[in-house]
């Protein structure tokens, strides 16, 4: 599975609302620009993530976004699920299409996927926003995340 530009824009720019969870609302404006990623496509982004819970929007002139649970309770596997779909190296082995593959009795390969598939979902379900902040070079305030 290889991640679009909308999972990977994604998680980087909800890092930067768990860098600034205590500060209160970031403009889109700004995580475009921190991050380098063009306004109209995070604006395209940030619509399914709003709708999923993980993000807020707050209105007015200190207006922005916020996220809508700590970091420490944001798994990266759910933002890449709702920007990505489902999890899974080929069709077949995607949750819930179980049996809509005539081959599934009989493939050989199929205990692989289904291995990538779980080994994948794992690593992202266990790698919360906070753990992201944590595993980078830049060092960061840990009051920021509190």
């Amino acid at each position: 599975m290889k991640l679009s530009a909308k999972g990977e824009y994604g998680v980087r720019a909800l890092v930067i609302l768990a860098l600034d969870y205590r500060a209160g609302p970031v403009p889109l404006r700004e995580i475009a620009e921190r991050e380098n990623i063009s306004y109209q496509f995070l604006e395209q982004i940030f619509a399914p993530l709003r709708r999923a819970g993980l993000i807020e929007s707050v209105r007015g002139a200190k207006g922005g976004y916020t996220l809508a649970r700590a970091p420490e309770k944001i798994k990266v596997g759910d933002i890449v699920r709702t920007l990505e779909g489902p999890i899974a190296p080929v069709d077949c082995v995607v949750e819930g299409n179980e049996g809509k593959c005539g081959r599934s009795d009989a493939c050989l390969s199929r205990g692989i996927w289904e291995k990538l598939r779980d080994r994948m979902s794992e690593v992202l379900d266990e790698i919360t926003l906070a753990d992201v902040i944590g595993m980078s070079p830049i060092k960061h305030d840990e009051e920021d995340l509190k």
